[in-house]
């Protein structure tokens, strides 16, 4: 079971990062200079990886017997900008 909050460790750490780069690199490069090639490429790279850690953070809740608050929580830190990393500390205690 350490393999699996390990993994999802991982997915969250790179779907955070993913999300960053998005935000913070390649909107900007968007809006401020006119570079409309980068955010589809980005967008999608994070719109998969999001998905892919809410499937793996649902079969880990239910392979860890999280209530459905806790679970909740760790989806929704893939959604705020920099949670990702501080939700990866609950997850490390878990582990």
């Amino acid at each position: 079971m350490k393999d699996l909050i390990t993994i999802l460790r991982l997915a969250a750490i790179v779907e955070g990062l993913s999300l960053l780069i998005l935000l913070f690199i390649a909107m900007p490069l968007k809006y401020y200079y006119g570079n409309t090639e980068i955010v589809p490429v980005v967008g999608m790279t994070h719109g998969i990886l999001f998905i892919v850690f809410v499937a793996l953070s649902s079969f880990v809740s239910q392979r860890k017997d999280w209530s459905d608050g806790f679970w909740a929580m760790v989806v929704l830190s893939s959604m705020i900008p920099f949670a990702t990393f501080v939700m990866d500390r609950k997850l490390k205690a878990l582990n």
